[in-house]
């Protein structure tokens, strides 16, 4: 007879063994993408950080670990970002069947996300003083929840992909809390450049897309296809998708507000600033 060590090692073979080779893959790459946003954030941020901006080295041990966080949210939202327009712009299978089409190249982006989603989780749980957050980790079980769906049944590949757009707006979000931190006034060119940038991407990423995503839907609603969709896949959509779209309706208002005042307030002090022979210093 076998033992319970041995029967448990027995059942993980067949397990893997079970899995179709592609499946294998997309867990691979969960797995490598975890570990390589672990790296990124324990090695590689510091290293690069104290090289290019050395007002590392004055924050705090907190700021340091947000800093790090935040240099890696950065990269992700570049990397996957990219994917995503690639896939948006060339995948036809995904584009013309928006909830059954080929989802391999979905699946691959996905699977990085999902890595570097249960390595933040992971971080912010260990580093809960510095980073913790009721909401980021409410958003990452409600994302990876989602994801189930796509890596588990391949379902829903266009609107998977559709939702990473919104990662263009990391960056931008991110270089706001380092010019902060770093001590750049809130009036200076850099903070007032990045602030316009943030609200246009913010904009055209999350606010703009919206009747093309809800079009879409709309159109998928009712066919063979969507009922083909368990209910619990149907309703993470729907429900996660409006949820969303009214946080992010509610923030664009706030950046909107925010990056108005900064302008005014610069013209303001520009307006101010004594002239002569009819220039401006």
């Amino acid at each position: 007879m076998l033992s319970r060590d041995e029967n448990f090692h027995q059942s993980i073979t067949w397990g893997w063994v079970a899995m179709d080779p592609f499946s294998q893959l997309i867990l691979i790459i969960s797995v490598t993408s975890f570990l390589t946003f672990q790296w990124l954030f324990h090695k590689v941020s510091p290293w690069m950080s104290i090289r290019i901006s050395p007002g590392f080295l004055c924050l705090s041990d907190k700021q340091k670990v947000e800093w790090n966080s935040r240099t890696v949210s950065t990269f992700h939202a570049l990397l996957v970002g990219i994917f995503c327009l690639y896939i948006l712009f060339f995948d036809d299978a995904v584009n013309e069947d928006p909830v059954w089409g080929d989802p391999t190249l979905v699946k691959t982006n996905v699977a990085i996300t999902t890595g570097y989603l249960i390595s933040d989780l992971l971080l912010i749980f260990y580093y809960w003083k510095a980073i913790g957050d009721k909401f980021f980790v409410v958003h990452h079980l409600a994302a990876l929840y989602a994801y189930y769906y796509v890596l588990g049944q391949g379902m829903l590949p266009y609107f998977a992909n559709f939702r990473l757009l919104a990662e263009f707006s990391t960056p931008c979000v991110n270089q706001r809390w380092f010019f902060e931190v770093l001590g750049y006034p809130r009036s200076s060119r850099p903070n007032m450049a990045n602030g316009v940038a943030m609200a246009v991407v913010f904009f055209m990423v999350r606010i703009a897309v919206m009747p093309v995503y809800y079009s879409r839907m709309y159109a998928v609603y009712g066919t063979e296809a969507f009922y083909l969709v368990p209910w619990g896949g149907r309703s993470a959509w729907i429900c996660s998708s409006i949820c969303l779209d009214i946080m992010n309706v509610m923030w664009m208002h706030k950046i909107a507000r925010g990056c108005y005042k900064v302008l005014r307030s610069a013209r303001r002090s520009k307006a101010g600033t004594p002239q002569e022979n009819g220039k401006s210093d």
